[in-house]
């Protein structure tokens, strides 16, 4: 055993089952990477004792930590953990951690092969045409501008502006929504006893939302108010935040994996992983699930109303806008790919950061402010990674869905909450069937 990967005994006194070796010591490397890492640790709910033995350690060299992952690695390689899907699991996150650890050392990968080899799953470039088909395609769908000479761009945000929430309304509106959507995933996929989850606003972070798991079933949820809060977006960040994303499945997989299975590797999640990838492809489609466009309308139209907007006044208009943002709604989701395409430019081609946003500006059809914000996310060292899995998560979950049955969706959406599953193995399955655009 590497000494670097030795733990004190268990405390038996936790609500958890004791810790394998290999969780155990996966455990600790996170630990000890996260002190050289800050923020690699997205959640940790696990054993206390294995935290406050990291706590009391030395600051641990980064190439000795390269070599623990190395070596923790080759422990699967030679077969210490059985469980096929689980070995996968644990492969995949190790592949990442040693990238991690890599450019710790100073010894980095090129950013094109980091991220592929932080997310199990190599993303693409995509063709500025799709962006431009669907910019043409709002072009059809929007209201014409006042005098007709207005952008896309313009009248899309003239659009927008009609449905911003005051900032002071959101506290009253928020739990409203969420208790909807929490019914209908609790109709869908079922929710662990006691789970709950608390809400925040807050200002000056890079993005515009973010789940803080605490264990026990719990969440707190911080909302970013920086910028306007629109109310598909407000359904959307709950939506992907709460019921049926982030909460729900880690809450479920707290109680199948750690509780019940013992497998205590997923009491912790690391950003910049390939669990990362399957998380926000879940949670950018549980929309879908929870607000599909058959009801989407109608859940619009009462929020109108209940955020006071002036529309809610004319009940017929109400419903016409709710309408046509269905249309919005799906045409828009491939605008998601633009920042992917910025990230490439910025990090892997060196192009000047004037560029890139207007890049952004012109291809996501928003505003300098809305596109500046963007870019901070991709230029964040954390986040410069991570930009890739909203998109490429959801790309390829959507494609793994429709592998079934429109009535075999939601099992597969319940799965992934439950189940250790892996970019690389969900592309594998996808590709064999004929891995090619879809529609769902």
């Amino acid at each position: 055993m590497d000494p670097d990967t030795a733990a004190e005994p268990h405390d038996s006194g936790s609500r958890f089952p004791a810790p394998d070796d290999f969780a155990r010591d996966y455990i600790l490397l996170a630990l000890r990477l996260e002190r050289l890492i800050p923020g690699l640790i997205d959640a940790y709910f696990g054993p206390a004792d294995l935290r406050a033995q990291v706590d009391a350690e030395p600051l641990p060299t980064a190439y000795r930590l390269r070599e623990t992952a190395s070596s923790l690695h080759a422990r699967l390689v030679r077969g210490e953990v059985q469980e096929p899907d689980r070995r996968r699991w644990l492969e995949a996150q190790m592949v990442a951690l040693e990238a991690q650890s890599l450019d710790l050392t100073g010894d980095p990968l090129s950013y094109t092969d980091f991220v592929a080899c932080c997310f199990d799953l190599a993303p693409e470039r995509r063709n500025e045409a799709s962006f431009d088909s669907a910019a043409d395609e709002l072009s059809r769908i929007l209201p014409p501008g006042s005098d007709g000479t207005e952008s896309i761009a313009d009248r899309l945000a003239s659009w927008d502006e009609r449905f911003v929430i005051a900032t002071d309304r959101l506290p009253a509106v928020v739990p409203w929504l969420l208790q909807i959507l929490r019914s209908r995933t609790d109709g869908l996929f079922g929710l662990p006893p006691d789970e709950q989850i608390e809400f925040d606003f807050v200002t000056g972070k890079p993005w515009s939302a973010y789940n803080w798991y605490q264990g026990q079933y719990r969440s707190r949820v911080e909302v970013n108010t920086d910028l306007p809060m629109r109310a598909a977006d407000l359904v959307h960040l709950l939506a992907h935040e709460a019921y049926a994303g982030h909460h729900t499945e880690h809450a479920w997989k707290e109680r199948r994996l750690v509780m019940d299975q013992g497998r205590l590797e997923a009491s912790i999640s690391l950003i910049n992983t390939p669990e990362c990838l399957i998380s926000e492809g879940l949670a950018n489609l549980s929309e879908r699930f929870v607000a599909p466009d058959d009801q989407y309308p109608e859940l619009l139209t009462e929020l109108y109303g209940r955020a006071g907007l002036p529309i809610a006044a004319d009940p017929a208009a109400a419903r016409e806008a709710a309408d046509l943002q269905v249309r919005i709604r799906r045409v828009s989701s491939s605008l998601r790919a633009v920042a992917g395409n910025a990230a490439f430019m910025l990090h892997a081609d060196g192009v000047p950061r004037d560029e890139v946003a207007a890049y952004l500006r012109r291809y996501l059809l928003t505003s300098p402010e809305r596109a500046e914000k963007r870019l901070s996310f991709i230029e964040h060292p954390q986040w410069r990674l991570y930009v890739f899995v909203y998109f490429e998560g959801e790309r390829l979950l959507r494609r793994w869905f429709e592998l079934g049955a429109t009535s075999d969706h939601a099992n597969r959406f319940g799965r992934i909450m439950r189940e250790q599953l892996t970019p690389g193995s969900i592309a594998a399955e996808a590709g064999a069937a004929g891995f090619g655009p879809g529609s769902w």
